[in-house]
């Protein structure tokens, strides 16, 4: 048996995601109006599941982590190794990336994290499920 037709590509569903837009409507409903880190656990308009179950903050929090440790931290731990910065800068560059970037990539996190997801499974977007349940309910 054949996966059912794809309305929402992939790649809508990455761009979406990237611009932390819902991957399947393309609407800013991934967040609660006013709320800087209250994540919806469905979009308003289409109805996509955001929130999938108890561990869903994992898959935003190991993109943030690794954003972080692997595009900030560890590059000045290498500028520091190599002579470029001394120990504290390097310190206070690591702290300060180690604090601050996390709350800056939150809702990029998760963004991120639905368009992962969904590049996987394009079958269970709302847009591309045809009438019938998603395969992960």
């Amino acid at each position: 048996m054949g996966l059912p037709a794809v309305n929402v590509s992939r790649a809508t569903i990455v761009a979406n995601g990237a611009r932390c837009l819902c991957p399947n409507c393309g609407r800013r409903t991934l967040f609660m109006p006013g709320r800087m880190f209250k994540v919806n656990p469905s979009c308003t308009n289409c109805g996509l599941r955001i929130e999938t179950g108890d561990g869903a903050f994992l898959g935003p929090f190991v993109i943030n982590y690794a954003i972080t440790v692997f595009g900030l931290v560890v590059p000045v731990l290498v500028l520091y190794a190599a002579g470029k910065v001394g120990p504290v800068a390097a310190l206070s560059l690591s702290l300060a990336a180690a604090l601050l970037a996390p709350l800056a990539l939150y809702r990029l996190s998760w963004g991120l994290w639905l368009a992962l997801y969904y590049f996987f499974l394009p079958q269970d977007a709302p847009g591309n499920l045809g009438g019938r349940k998603p395969d992960d309910e």
